[in-house]
C-alpha cells in the first residue's frame, strides 16, 4: 500500500511542478495533495503515534477544502466572466 501511495506522491508532484505556471490556488491543492500522499505513505510504513494520524487527517481536510474553493472559484469566475473568487493568477 505504500507503494502505491509513494508512486501517487511522485505523480502528483509532477502535477504540482505544473501548477508554478497556473495559479496559487492550484499550487496549494497540489502542494497539500503530494504532502498528504506522502504522510500517509508514511504512516503506512513505520509506526507513527496518533498525533501523526490526526496531523495527516487535518492536513488531508485542508487538501479537500482547498480544492474545494480552487473549483468553486474557477467555475464561477468563468460563468461570470469576472473574479468573484480570486485563484491567485500567475503572470506568465
Amino acid at each position: 500500500m505504500a507503494a502505491y501511495l509513494a508512486i501517487w506522491g511522485l505523480f502528483t508532484l509532477g502535477l504540482f511542478i505544473g501548477t508554478f505556471r497556473l495559479s496559487v490556488a492550484l499550487q496549494v491543492v497540489f502542494g497539500t495533495l503530494t504532502l498528504l500522499f506522502f504522510m500517509l505513505a508514511i504512516e503506512h510504513l513505520a509506526p507513527v503515534n496518533t498525533r501523526y494520524k490526526h496531523l495527516t487527517g487535518f492536513e488531508g481536510i485542508f487538501c479537500g477544502l482547498s480544492a474545494i474553493y480552487a473549483g468553486i472559484a474557477q467555475v464561477l469566475n468563468e460563468v461570470y466572466g469576472r473574479t468573484l473568487l480570486p485563484l491567485g493568477l500567475v503572470k506568465k
